[in-house]
């Protein structure tokens, strides 16, 4: 096979795809979604068979169960997904949303108007349902979506596309709107990010190594996030039943998810109640838990965290733990080892609640809240395509609106430059 043909052929078809889908109208759009809903839930038992060859495959890889775990599609996951596309559907349209419109001195009213950002490759790892989240969201944005899975699960990956291409077709809408590199060559993913004047944006999903790959390769604007390397910083004004539920959330829930807590830091004043019910908490669990020389005073059998643990994303059941003389120290600890993805503040005080808030510089900082909440369907935005740490154009869980750029719009009555 010449891949090269082979992604450009794909890139090219993506591209008549993009055209379709963005003059479909909202209602169009929201049609196709639902009856792709559907079939997801009516399929749930092939699914779950595709999935299994992918398991099967993955555990002779030698995969950790962590990413066992995200590569599962159970029929409640199955479910999920659906609920995901519905919720999707039921957004309001981005598209053709005009905003900041203002009249010049000369009468000229100047705007922006919301448009799609054309062809977007989603390069992932793993998890299948991010290929139903992230068509859903880039259709309902009105953008083709070029789709480059993982190989451990390229029958579940292939499965899904095809239940939305048929939908897709059947609506009017052109099938290149969702197009699926299928094929495991590693070569596939080289040549998408050569595809400039083709391919709009790249947003990789996956490990750090993924997205450095992806990043120092591609011709293509990059939306990214390196790791998640988040924490849960327990301040001496905490109420300790609510900070050792947030922090056991924060890790124990889903830990192979990028959201998923890494560093406990821990106020020095409360550190002697609150660390001994912590520890035994996430021992019991099986967390295996990496401490200061404080914290392994406290728990003598705890192994001593090295430096750089603190940066590591772990994505399993492995936790960090420092105590910290106070918030300052605590903030300092996050600016210099975390990756500005999700931080915590577990606090009955309102100042320094605020000064986290304010003085934290991630993609969503929350106080009093699990770090696993850093999610598009938790704030709200329906199913996500991604959480970015860039600064620029996008920041945080990527929903519709971010899935969308904006061009000036000019309303004229006859104005000539002077």
């Amino acid at each position: 096979m010449d891949i090269k043909q082979f992604v450009t052929d794909k890139a090219r078809d993506a591209k008549l795809g993009a055209r379709s889908i963005a003059k479909a109208s909202s209602d169009q759009k929201n049609r196709a979604l639902l009856k792709m809903a559907e079939a997801f839930r009516d399929r749930a038992a092939e699914l779950i068979v595709a999935n299994k060859q992918d398991l099967e495959f993955a555990e002779k890889k030698g995969l950790s169960k962590a990413l066992l775990d995200r590569l599962a599609l159970t029929e409640k996951r199955i479910a999920d997904m659906a609920q995901g596309v519905i919720e999707v559907s039921q957004l309001p349209d981005p598209v053709g949303e005009v905003i900041k419109m203002r009249t010049r001195p000369n009468g000229m009213q100047v705007g922006r108007m919301r448009v799609p950002i054309g062809v977007i490759g989603i390069i992932y790892e793993s998890r299948p349902n991010v290929t139903a989240d992230a068509t859903s969201l880039c259709l309902k944005a009105g953008n083709a979506v070029i789709l480059r899975g993982g190989s451990e699960a390229i029958n579940s990956n292939r499965m899904i596309v095809g239940i939305m291409r048929d939908i897709a077709k059947q609506e009017g809408l052109h099938e290149g709107a969702i197009t699926f590199i299928d094929t495991p060559d590693r070569e596939a993913i080289m040549e998408l990010l050569k595809l400039e004047g083709i391919v709009d944006l790249i947003i990789p999903r996956g490990g750090e190594g993924l997205i450095r790959t992806v990043t120092e390769n591609s011709r293509i604007p990059v939306l990214k996030h390196y790791k998640g390397v988040c924490h849960v910083f327990v301040d001496r004004d905490a109420d300790m039943d609510m900070a050792s539920d947030i922090c056991f959330n924060s890790k124990v829930q889903r830990p192979g998810t990028c959201n998923a807590a890494e560093t406990v830091l821990v106020d020095e004043p409360i550190a002697g109640r609150f660390l001994p019910v912590m520890i035994k908490r996430f021992r019991d669990a099986g967390v295996e838990i990496r401490g200061c020389a404080k914290t392994c005073s406290t728990a003598p059998e705890i192994k001593p965290a090295a430096d750089e643990d603190f940066f590591r994303e772990y994505l399993d059941l492995i936790i960090n733990i420092r105590v910290v003389g106070d918030m300052d120290e605590a903030m300092d600890h996050i600016a210099h080892y975390g990756s500005a993805h999700s931080d915590t503040i577990v606090t009955k005080d309102y100042g320094r609640a605020m000064r986290f808030i304010r003085e934290v510089d991630s993609s969503a900082v929350l106080i009093n809240a699990s770090t696993r909440l850093n999610d598009g369907f938790q704030f709200g935005l329906g199913a996500e395509i991604g959480i970015s740490t860039d600064k620029i154009h996008a920041r945080g869980p990527m929903g519709l609106e971010e899935l969308t750029c904006t061009k000036f719009i000019v309303l004229g009555s006859g104005q000539l430059r002077q």
